[in-house]
């Protein structure tokens, strides 16, 4: 059958990871919401969609399409520091 992607299967570990990636990233599109909305933050909230659409092509393409490859793995660390982070600074903001 021609045209036809052929069937991908995921294992849970790989489903795990996919998902720990769009978590971040579906909360940093709120954030560019709320930034364009309020003017607030606006340069971080656009940078950090950016930053995370080429760092997870670049590990995923690298990985060879495996979720659960350490390269990705790390990718997705780095983006949920950078959330926790993000989040300390909306909670309590340096004086």
């Amino acid at each position: 059958m021609e045209g036809k992607a052929p069937e991908l299967e995921l294992t849970g570990k790989q489903k795990l990871w996919a998902l720990a990636g769009v978590v971040p990233f579906l909360i940093s599109l709120c954030l560019l919401g709320f930034a364009l909305s309020s003017g607030k933050v606006l340069v971080l909230a656009i940078a950090w969609p950016a930053l995370q659409v080429f760092g997870y092509v670049g590990a995923i393409n690298r990985a060879k399409g495996d979720f659960s490859h350490p390269l990705w793995i790390s990718q997705v660390s780095i983006h949920w520091i950078a959330l926790a982070l993000i989040t300390i600074l909306i909670i309590a903001p340096p004086a």
